[in-house]
């Protein structure tokens, strides 16, 4: 008897009761999903803990027992948000007689598999204007399902919550476990999320799926560093305004140097794959009183994208640098420099090419096309886990690009169809690392 071939068609015939089962309850799959984006989770003002309860119970309508970690309100209030709870929901598998499901901490199975851990975020923008469908409605017209968090990214709660259930299903041995993690605070860097469970050692996994494209393996991503400028004359009458120190006039020579190191980036080339350059963006500018006031005060707020190759404290030192240099030409300006966000760059690991190479092969197999691996210019949660040393991939059953899906636009949408396979690829990446 060839073993190898027997194997190879007992895998085969597993992926096909995988892809089988999750099409049987793919209607299900789209109603949680639905559920989910009903639930409003718009970041400001970031009272996301009913929604996490309400997961929570969803979950456990699937036989799913979420553990809540809400942070302390005090935190919470601090970090500019209003309500926050962490979830996790643990899988322990053992090598005899098929899964068990269990909430033992850490990573110690005693089998010699590893966990995984699937994270997803449910804190959104606020939807804006433009909306043709309702932002919170989860209505699908055309094989779309629409809402605010349809595509980025409570779809992958529900593509990483149905690869588990469709993994379990099998009834074959496992080894090791997975964690769903859902947090709340990717919108403001995932302090009180990720890094937050992390630190407190509530989970230690052995690899990392975050959300992402599913037509796309991610494998690592800028860095972001936000600033606000506040630039500081003296107010004066317009009739006279000889009497003041215009902060605008302050502020345009900054900004006119803030521009000019941005064409100095795009010389700057990263190697990473999917990843330009460094890029600097000023979002938001304030100031002035009235028409017929001198503005003494202008404030600036700055974005600066930092492509993995780049060291972070030279790249702050530097923006500090040339703000100052900028306004010290204006006479009787003065700033105040203050960080906002420093997100640091997540770099290319190799331990994750099991994961990746599964992603792969089994996305080209269920897509019907090759799935490549990038960077992305976006920064990510992601980052906070490879700081811990988890090798990590970000894949789920986003679009193929941010901008196809609205994603933070009016009319935000998943395509169905891109969720159903996503979540046939993952269930079908967990079966390979988990199976006995």
């Amino acid at each position: 008897m060839n073993h190898a071939t027997t194997d190879d068609n007992m895998l085969a015939a597993a992926y096909a009761s995988l892809d089988a089962w999750i099409d049987a309850h793919f209607d299900e799959e789209v109603r949680f999903l639905q559920e989910l984006v009903r639930v409003p989770t718009p970041t400001p003002p970031g009272d996301n803990a009913p929604h996490a309860e309400r997961t929570a119970a969803l979950l456990q309508d699937m036989g799913l027992t979420a553990e809540a970690h809400p942070v302390p309100a005090q935190a919470v209030h601090d970090y500019g948000l209003q309500s926050l709870t962490n979830l996790i929901v643990r899988r322990r598998y053992g090598n005899v007689g098929g899964n068990v499901g269990g909430n033992d901490a850490g990573n110690d199975n005693g089998n010699g598999g590893p966990v995984i851990a699937l994270n997803a975020h449910g804190d959104v923008v606020p939807p804006g204007e433009g909306w043709s469908h309702d932002p919170f409605g989860g209505e699908v017209v055309d094989g779309r399902l629409y809402g605010r968090a349809a595509a980025v990214s409570k779809s992958d709660f529900a593509s990483y919550t149905y690869a588990v259930r469709a993994l379990e299903s099998l009834g074959v041995p496992l080894k090791g476990g997975v964690e769903l993690i859902f947090t709340y605070d990717e919108e403001f860097g995932g302090d009180l999320g990720p890094r937050w469970l992390l630190e407190k050692g509530l989970t230690k996994p052995d690899f990392l799926l975050a959300a992402g494209f599913s037509y796309q393996v991610v494998t690592a991503h800028n860095g972001c560093l936000q600033m606000e400028v506040t630039v500081h004359g003296v107010m004066a009458h317009a009739a006279i305004p000889d009497t003041g120190v215009d902060a605008l006039q302050g502020a345009v020579a900054i900004l006119n140097a803030l521009y000019a190191q941005n064409e100095r980036y795009r010389q700057v080339r990263s190697g990473v794959e999917g990843i330009t350059h460094p890029y600097l963006n000023v979002g938001r500018i304030e100031g002035g009183t009235n028409t017929n006031v001198v503005p003494g005060k202008v404030v600036l707020r700055l974005d600066r994208r930092m492509i993995p190759e780049e060291n972070p404290v030279e790249v702050e030192a530097e923006i500090r640098r040339v703000i100052q240099d900028a306004a010290a030409t204006r006479a009787g300006v003065t700033v105040e420099i203050r960080r906002l966000l420093l997100a640091e760059a997540w770099k290319p690991d190799q331990r994750n090419a099991p994961l990746v190479q599964a992603l792969q092969r089994h996305g080209q197999a269920v897509f019907g096309e090759p799935i490549p691996t990038s960077g992305t210019p976006l920064y990510t949660d992601v980052r906070l886990f490879g700081a811990h040393g988890v090798p990590a991939a970000i894949y789920g059953a986003g679009p193929r690009t941010v901008r196809e899906s609205n994603a933070k636009r009016a009319d935000e949408h998943l395509v169905l169809e891109d969720l159903r396979r996503a979540t046939k690829v993952v269930a079908r990446t967990l079966l390979d690392l988990l199976r006995a």
